[in-house]
């Protein structure tokens, strides 16, 4: 049975405009769970490549076709709390040998470029090295080596692929630091 032609046009005006409203929040919604998403960095981990409060963009897209490479900033949730996401660097990926000497990480042996800090890292967590990153699973650590929960320790670990929510583009805020973040 074809539909009736509306000929009220306030009838017709509020029809359309309710489409249109019903398409963006379908278009939105599509858009936040297959291909971007928005989130707030909480703490000090990241500094100083970002900051308590700074706001990002995550691509839920990207580790669709690929795999986590080493320098990536994701964001995935917490084990004990799956309503925290946590946002960390990848730094081994499957089958790497993470290790930490003297204060300093390496892998496969060399030693990892810490731009960020040159003073060596304080605590080495809770698990032991030289550490072998399992399948399908990725090591990742904050930037802020020393003011960082992350792979070293247990409650944390690696993190599976499946869990890792999305990869960090773009920094939206604040606005005087809007670019790529990392």
């Amino acid at each position: 049975m074809p539909l009736k032609r509306i000929n009220n046009p306030q009838l017709r005006s509020v029809a359309e405009w309710s489409i249109a409203v019903v398409a963006a929040v379908f278009l939105f919604l599509a858009l936040r769970t297959f291909v971007i998403r928005v989130a707030n960095v909480d703490g000090l981990s990241m500094e100083p490549t970002l900051y308590h409060r700074d706001i990002v963009i995550l691509s839920r897209l990207t580790y669709l076709f690929s795999d986590p490479k080493p320098g990536d900033i994701v964001a995935f949730p917490y084990k004990e709390n799956n309503s925290e996401h946590y946002i960390k660097r990848v730094v081994g990926t499957p089958g790497d040998v993470i290790d930490m000497r003297g204060g300093f990480f390496y892998v496969n042996g060399e030693r990892l470029d810490d731009a960020f800090s040159d003073s060596p890292v304080a605590s080495y967590g809770d698990i032991g090295y030289p550490y072998t990153v399992g399948d399908g699973v990725y090591f990742v650590l904050g930037d802020n080596r020393n003011g960082s929960k992350d792979s070293r320790y247990g409650a944390v670990g690696c993190i599976p692929k499946r869990d890792i929510i999305g990869k960090v583009v773009v920094r939206v805020w604040p606005l005087g630091r809007f670019g790529a973040a990392g």
